[in-house]
């Protein structure tokens, strides 16, 4: 058995590179992978997915996808190609405290937090190196109200 592991576009995974060269030696049918792995990740169009092929002794092989990284996740809430190229003085866009949430539950599982507000202060952390306020404020602000209890955070 072996296991591959590869960061596709979800639902536009194609035979040419990164996936025709890795599966192709395997002895895969290249199509029916890049289909399976478009129907797996068809739920996170056009964003960076990570996926694991496991190709086992039969030359079968199960898909496993992850989920994308927390930049990902806030470029597609905003609808951004990418985030402030000056961090600190250019500002990209705006989240809502709900899309802030939303996020953080979405890769709670994937963080080394243990609670949902300990999450919510992570992705509040990539907001700041993206570029991105929340509710109107600087993100570190925000992070800063949550530790003071004047937003709370449901468990």
């Amino acid at each position: 058995m072996r296991v591959v592991e590869v960061l596709v576009t979800g639902g536009k995974a194609t035979p040419g590179p990164p996936l025709g060269p890795v599966i192709g030696p395997l002895g895969l049918n290249v199509k029916q992978v890049v289909d399976a792995i478009n129907e797996a990740t068809k739920e996170y169009d056009g964003l960076s997915v990570p996926v694991k092929i496991i190709v086992k002794d039969d030359r079968s092989f199960d898909i496993e996808v992850g989920i994308p990284p927390t930049t990902a996740l806030i470029k597609r809430e905003l609808k951004l190609e990418k985030g402030s190229s000056q961090t600190g003085k250019q500002f990209v866009g705006d989240l809502t405290m709900d899309q802030v949430i939303k996020i953080a539950k979405i890769k709670k599982d994937e963080m080394l937090s243990y609670t949902l507000k300990a999450a919510v202060k992570e992705v509040l952390g990539t907001c700041i190196s993206m570029g991105v306020t929340v509710e109107g404020k600087h993100p570190k602000d925000i992070q800063r109200e949550i530790d003071e209890g004047l937003i709370e955070i449901p468990e």
